[in-house]
Order: structure tokens, then sequence, then C-alpha cells
């Protein structure tokens, strides 16, 4: 592990928001644009500090760089660990490259608060943060429940007519998960200590402990419901919807953009290398439960009359995409998954702001309301249909290069879940290609939407730069991919490794080991090649 800097630069970008913070306290709560400037700013500069990890980033090496560890709560073991692999880091860059914009598409349509406002979105960008850079349980845990508090106040005081219903809704589901990961949290520190005799929280500690395949099972169901809700997956999605619709854009920025990728990430950093049985044990449920999303995420989206629903729900199937390619358990799969994260955090992220563009000038979010457009609107009508073609994986943008990845990998691992999942391809670019024609195509019915102008220079200011990196990486995608992939062939390496010992020892008895068994394989030969 190494700190190839020198400098601890994780938690100047995890704590600068809250230097943000403090500066806004002090400025009167009626000077709403120097607030707004000040957030802002802040934003900016936690990215750009954050752009050296990307740049010295030594993507030969799957070991934790950029590493902070010192004691913390030394009686318990709890260090300040601090670390990033290629696994995290694209999502690290990922969460300060959005915040900034976030807090621009923002900038009129919230005016009550604003003071407040600001400071829950940079409360919460610190907690975004330290999740992908955490590697102590206890400190990882201290930032994952962080994140709940400043977002359920940006639904519950800024969101729309519904915004407490949806705020609670979404409080109690992520709680109700939390409990159980922190039990779960407790019992492997219970079993490290009573075996060595060592109290720590250290997350790759736990890599190497040999854990009963029983005990795997049980606590690899409590990690996996956490993570499910925050992904979320097919059945827990429900608190999903009514988050993104009554959300302010921001939130609904964020949300889709980074927290949602929270869920993918725990499966990645903790559930597939600490239960490696577990996990290969889980994976027909997990890919069945990820193709339904997918088909079902789909289906939902083509029935809403609702814009901001309609991008909400392909989240939903988006994310199966994501779940269906990390639990293929081949270098394709996860690749492709760990890349898709991004892909819709940028994608799904402009539709959430194309979707406020449309709202702050009607205020309606109703297909219905609209129509012919683009007669007024032409090069919004562009710039949206470029981001459509995104969110479908339309070749030449970031959706296909994932999308791609994922369907390799699902093959690889069972035909039958790769056709299953091409349905929701076809289902994508039908309930996108719908919506963008029923809103920009057609004469114009509405006489409010005659006068409506087009994009101003803030608009281009936070829309722009995700359209470059969408371009960037469905042009080039060897950049981003090369960094992830000496961990991703470390993490299947821990999984094929210590899940194969697991599946000679029951393979009699286990339903699933022909498949499981079936799939390290193919890990094996992948990684000889």
């Amino acid at each position: 592990m190494m700190n190839v800097l020198n400098f601890p630069i994780l938690s100047v970008i995890t704590y600068l928001p809250l230097l943000g913070i403090l500066v806004i306290c002090l400025i009167d709560g009626k000077r709403h644009d120097l607030i707004r400037w000040v957030a802002f700013l802040t934003g900016v500069v936690t990215f750009a500090i954050s752009l050296p990890l990307y740049f010295s980033f030594d993507a030969s090496s799957w070991r934790m760089q950029f590493v902070e560890d010192i004691p913390w709560i030394a009686q318990f073991g709890i260090r300040y660990h601090m670390g990033i692999d290629g696994i995290s880091l694209l999502l690290v860059l990922l969460t300060t490259f959005l915040s900034p914009l976030a807090y621009l598409s923002t900038w009129t349509a919230v005016d009550k608060s604003v003071k407040g406002y600001m400071v829950s979105l940079l409360f919460l960008e610190t907690g975004m943060i330290g999740v992908f850079c955490a590697l102590d349980f206890i400190l990882f845990y201290v930032f994952w429940e962080i994140m709940l508090i400043p977002m359920y106040f940006i639904i519950g005081i800024w969101g729309g007519p519904r915004r407490i219903y949806a705020a609670v809704k979404f409080f109690i589901y992520t709680m109700s998960g939390s409990v159980l990961m922190l039990v779960a949290i407790l019992v492997l520190w219970y079993m490290h200590y009573d075996v060595t005799g060592v109290s720590t929280f250290d997350i790759l500690t736990y890599y190497n402990m040999g854990l009963p395949s029983g005990v795997q099972m049980w606590l690899f169901m409590a990690f996996f419901l956490a993570f499910a809700i925050k992904v979320p997956m097919f059945p827990f999605h429900t608190w999903l919807p009514d988050a993104h619709v009554e959300a302010p854009t921001a939130g609904s920025v964020i949300l889709a953009g980074v927290l949602l990728k929270m869920g993918t990430y725990g499966f990645l950093r903790f559930s597939l290398p600490i239960f490696p049985q577990a996990s290969i044990e889980f994976i027909p449920v997990v890919m069945t439960l990820s193709v339904i999303g997918i088909i079902y995420g789909a289906l939902v989206s083509l029935a809403q009359d609702d814009i901001k629903k309609l991008v909400a729900y392909s989240s939903v199937s988006h994310l199966g995409y994501c779940m269906l390619g990390m639990f293929a358990l081949n270098p394709e799969g996860v690749k492709g998954s760990i890349i898709q994260m991004v892909n819709h955090g940028l994608s799904t992220g402009a539709l959430f702001m194309i979707v406020g563009m449309l709202y702050e000038r009607r205020h309606t979010r109703l297909i219905a309301e609209y129509g012919g457009i683009l007669k007024v609107m032409p090069i919004f009508a562009a710039l949206f249909l470029l981001v459509a073609f995104s969110s479908m994986g339309v070749p030449g943008l970031n959706g296909f290069i994932g999308e791609l990845l994922i369907l390799i990998g699902a093959f690889k691992a069972s035909v039958g879940f790769g056709l299953a999942s091409t349905l929701g391809l076809m289902l994508g670019a039908m309930y996108l290609l719908w919506m963008y024609k029923r809103v920009m195509y057609g004469e114009i019915t509405k006489e409010e939407n005659r006068s409506l102008k087009d994009m101003t220079k803030r608009e281009y200011a936070y829309l722009l730069p995700i359209i470059f990196f969408i371009v960037w990486i469905g042009v080039y995608p060897k950049p981003f991919l090369d960094k992830m992939d000496v961990s991703v062939q470390h993490l299947l390496e821990i999984v094929s490794q210590k899940g194969s010992v697991g599946a000679d020892a029951q393979e009699s008895t286990r339903p699933n080991a022909s498949y499981a068994n079936g799939n390290l394989v193919r890990i094996a030969a992948d990684q000889r090649r």
C-alpha cells in the first residue's frame, strides 16, 4: 500500500466541502448568489485537486494507493484508514466531477433557504467521497450513514408536493438495510477477534478470513440487503421513483449519478472478496433479479406520462446491467459493470438536468404538455437527443462500451441470461425514442411552448462537460478501462481462489455447484491469457 503523492489528498478532497460549508455559514443568508458561488467554487476546487488521483495512479498495481492510515479509536482497533484502487478511482472522480455541475443546475430553481440547501449538498459530497475511500469498516459506516442526513433534507425540504412521503420512505428503506449491515460488520469483528485475538475493523484484513460457508451465507445476505436497496435492485426499488420525482434537480443528479453506485460498489468492495463462496452461490439469484430489473424497469418506463419518472425507472433497468455484469464474474463483465456505473452517472445525470431545464421553463414534467419543442429550442433538442442516444447505448457514445462489455461477460457466464438481458436494450430504445418524439416533434399545441427560450450560458456550462465525457468514453475508453484492469483481475483472483475451495469441498451437495465451478474455470482461463 502506498501514497504516491506523499500528501493526504484523499482527506483533502473529502473534507474540503466542509470548509465551503464553514465559509457559507459566515455569509448573510439573504446573499443567495454569493452562497451559490461559494458552493460551486468549492466543488470546482475539489474536482481540480482530485485530478492528480488519475494522473498519479499506478495502473500496474492492484494495491491500495494514496493510503492514509492512523489510529482513531485504538482500544477497539478502529483506524482512520483511507485509500483507493482501480475500482474506486473512477467513482471518486465521478463524484467530484458531477457535484459542482449539480450545484450549477439548480442555480435559480431553488430560492428557498438557499444557505441550507447548499450546505446540504456540500455535506453530501463529503459523505459520498468518504464512502469510496474508506478502508476501515467503522469509518465506512460513518460515511455511509452521513449521506442519509443531507439527502433526507434535500428531498424533504426542497422537493415537490409529496416530498415528506418520499424523504421518509428513502430514509426508512436505506436505514433498514444499514442496520443489518452494521450487525454483520460486528459479527465479522467478533469472529476475527475470537480466532486471532486482534481487534480490527480493517476491510483488507477481512479479505484473508476463511469464513465457514454457512456463516458466509448469512453475512452475505445481510450485506446484500443493504446494497440491493441502495442500488436499487428489483424488488427493493420502490423508494427510488418517489425520491427522484420529488427531489430538486441537483438532488436527482446526485442520487442517480453517485448515490446509487454505492450499492454496486459495496458488492465489489465487500461482498465478493469477503464472502466469495456465498457470492458464487448467489450468482443465479442475483443474475435472475438483475434481468428482471432490466426488463421490468424498461417496461414501466414505457408506461410513464411524467418525463422525470420515466428517467427514474430507467435507472432500475440500467443498474440491473451493472449487477448482471458484476456477477458474471469474468473480466469483461466486471469491467463493463464499473465503466457502466460511470456511464450511468453521466448519461442519467444529464437526463435529469435536461428534465430540470424543461421544468424551469414550463413547471410541468408531463409529456402531454409538450410537443414541437424542437422548433423553438433546436440546440437543446440536439443535445437532448445525443444524451438519449448515450443512455440507450448507441455506438460511438459511452453507453455502448459498458453495455457491450456487460453482454460479453453475461454471455460467457450464461447464454440464457445474456439473451434475456438483450431485451432491455430494445425496450430502452423504445421508451427513450418514444418520449423524445412526443416532447420534441409534432405541432406546438400549447401556447406556452411557443415562447420557450433555447439554452442559456449557465445550462451550456453544466451540460457540455458531461457530453464531452460521453463522447470521449464512447470513442476512446482505453484510458478509463486501463486504470481498473489490474484491480479487477486481482478481485477475480480472490473470488476464484477462495470460492473454488468451497466449491470443490461441497460440489456434490450444492445445487449450483456446476454453474459456479464452470464460471471459476472461465475466470482462471481468462487470467492465464
